[in-house]
């Protein structure tokens, strides 16, 4: 018995190393940790999402309309993962053209356990299905950050159709301009590195940065919820009637949520567990940390007291203006970034918005949309060597670049440009159809209810 025991465990092992000799060298395996820190990194940013997100907006609102944010939110999430998987994916990360890619994967067709996604590093790659999971947290936040522009006012019905369209219409093809490229194995020589960039998004091809998503996500949905807000109108009893957050407590967890999320969100986004993930995640620390300092001392500059409310919406500019720059950045480069945000963002919310007189009640515009500005055209400047960046890879030398911070300024505005263009036109059509369809807005008499029971039949509290 012990000698065809011994048996089985030599022939098992003959047949492991004559597995391991004929395997193709070429093929590269996913390395566990790498595997492991994604998933994570997935995780946080769902949870910057639900709950993070919705407590965020949840406390700002009146009481009246506390579930239906929550509400949003939620069913947003749900709805734009189970979209990613049908298509979203598949138009966002596949050939097709400079602002579509295809069909070839859509119901996930083709994506299998051992389907392998590139990462940033030659010869490394990730399960696709971790990629997949990965991108959808991604699409499952953007659409739900505009509902906080025209908050208590708008129907359940009319906020899931206008989601459809825009992230059918605006994520998934900004998405695909920005992100979609071949893969840093495909750039062995100048001539390969052409006919690869030739198949890229057409902002990739501009030599447009964004490590995590200040156009694609921020200024996206940012430049959205600017145009629902004036389509949809004020508030009722806008600058006439008190409109305080029910909850600031409510807020600040939601913000804290949402920082530590945003690890995942930024330090995810590098697709390894390596060295340009701990500068990415540094960066992350550090200019939400100095945003956070600059609103709240503009705040007590200008009126005197420093707020809670003004703390959790600083941290959040910081958050956004370091995402599209923060595997570029350094660490002081990133808090320059950061107490910029702060205050130029503390202004768009306050003198900007008084002087337009537009009611985005939660402050998507002033904090997404110009905190992604900023955070796009920052990084122009603070991904310069010689301002302690780390410049810009080049996978035909693998090495660093020449940089050159006018051409890099030129490449960042094209990315702004065409989100707020594309993303502008694409918001204002959406709204439009879903108006004539099912109409936008709620009637008086159910807004100065609340959409809570009106809308759900729910009450956030019971008093």
């Amino acid at each position: 018995m012990k000698k065809c025991i011994s048996t089985f465990i030599f022939a098992a092992l003959c047949l492991g190393y004559a597995n391991l000799v004929n395997a193709d060298p070429a093929t590269p395996i996913p390395d566990k940790g790498d595997v492991a820190w994604m998933i994570v990194a997935t995780l946080l940013v769902t949870l910057m999402v639900i709950p993070g997100l919705a407590l965020f907006y949840g406390g700002m609102v009146r009481t009246k309309n506390m579930l239906s944010v929550l509400m949003q939110v939620f069913v947003i999430f749900s709805l734009m993962g189970v979209l990613w998987a049908v298509y979203g994916y598949s138009i966002a990360f596949t050939e097709g053209n400079a602002f579509f890619g295809g069909l070839d994967k859509a119901f996930l067709m083709g994506v299998t356990p051992e389907s392998m996604a590139a990462t940033f590093s030659k010869g490394v790659v990730i399960p696709e299905y971790v990629y997949v999971a990965f991108q959808l947290t991604f699409a499952g936040l953007t659409p739900a950050l505009i509902v906080g522009a025209f908050a208590e006012r708008v129907k359940f019905s009319a906020v899931l159709l206008f989601t459809v369209i825009w992230f059918t219409f605006a994520y998934l093809p900004m998405a695909h301009m920005v992100w979609y490229w071949a893969g840093p194995d495909a750039y062995t020589s100048p001539e390969a590195a052409e006919a690869a960039g030739a198949t890229a998004g057409f902002l990739f091809q501009k030599g447009a940065l964004d490590f995590a998503g200040g156009t694609v996500v921020h200024i996206n949905a940012g430049i959205a919820g600017l145009i629902g807000c004036i389509m949809v109108g004020k508030r009722i009893g806008f600058g006439k009637e008190s409109m305080a957050p029910h909850s600031v407590v409510m807020t600040m967890i939601g913000a804290s949520l949402l920082w530590v999320g945003w690890f995942g969100f930024n330090a995810g986004s590098n697709l390894e567990a390596n060295g340009t993930t701990a500068l990415v995640f540094l960066n992350t620390m550090v200019a939400t940390g100095a945003a956070t300092l600059a609103w709240v001392g503009a705040e007590w500059l200008m009126r005197g007291k420093p707020s809670m409310l003004g703390a959790a919406s600083g941290a959040i500019a910081g958050l956004v203006a370091i995402t599209p720059a923060c595997g570029w950045a350094g660490p002081m480069g990133s808090i320059a970034l950061g107490l910029v945000a702060g205050a130029v963002c503390f202004w768009s919310v306050t003198t900007m918005k008084r002087s337009l007189g537009y009611d985005d009640s939660l402050d998507v515009f002033g904090v997404h949309g110009v905190g992604g500005i900023i955070g796009a055209l920052g990084t122009a400047i603070v991904a310069s060597p010689a301002l302690g960046g780390a410049g810009v890879y080049d996978y035909v030398t693998n090495a660093v670049g020449d940089y050159d911070m006018k051409a890099q300024f030129i490449s960042q505005a094209w990315g702004v440009g065409v989100s707020l263009v594309w993303s502008g036109l694409v918001s204002w059509l959406g709204y439009k159809v879903v108006d004539l369809l099912i109409g936008l807005r709620v009637s008086e008499e159910v807004e100065r209810q609340g959409l809570d029971i009106t809308e759900h039949g729910e009450t956030a509290y019971h008093l």
